[in-house]
């Protein structure tokens, strides 16, 4: 862990493997760090590939395989964090370059008054100021 290549976010062709004693060992080692753009997991128990798919943050995943993941264009590739943010590929490219503008259409300036501001009441004879107000 102390070599210069952990310093950085690696791109192939280099895998670095890190042994350890236990599964737990390796979760706390992953958690010790920035969130990865990748993380595999090699495991035949569905009990640590669970536990690996739920506890650990990372752009993209993969059982048993390496970078295989970022192939469909139906799976959305991106990071988190430090790795980045946002997804590209397919439909999700479309969506991560897009902007989803907020409409909100309530009525007529009068319903707003009425019902935003004082007296807060439904009484027709406390509403005469608020036509005055529309009128100015």
């Amino acid at each position: 862990m102390d070599d210069i290549l952990m310093e950085e976010e690696l791109f192939g062709p280099i895998l670095p493997i890190v042994t350890v004693d236990n599964f737990d060992d390796a979760l706390e080692k992953v958690h010790s760090l920035e969130k990865p753009l990748a993380a595999y997991c090699f495991a035949h128990d569905k009990k640590i590939i669970n536990r690996w798919v739920t506890e650990v943050s990372s752009g993209g995943m993969c059982i048993n395989d390496t970078i295989m993941h970022i192939s469909p264009e139906t799976l959305p590739f991106g990071g988190v964090g430090e790795s980045g943010i946002g997804a590209y590929h397919g439909k999700t490219s479309f969506q991560t370059f897009s902007h989803y503008k907020s409409v909100m259409d309530v009525g007529t300036p009068q319903f707003l008054l009425k019902k935003r501001s004082a007296p807060y009441s439904n009484d027709p004879a406390n509403s005469a100021q608020f036509e005055w107000l529309l009128k100015q």
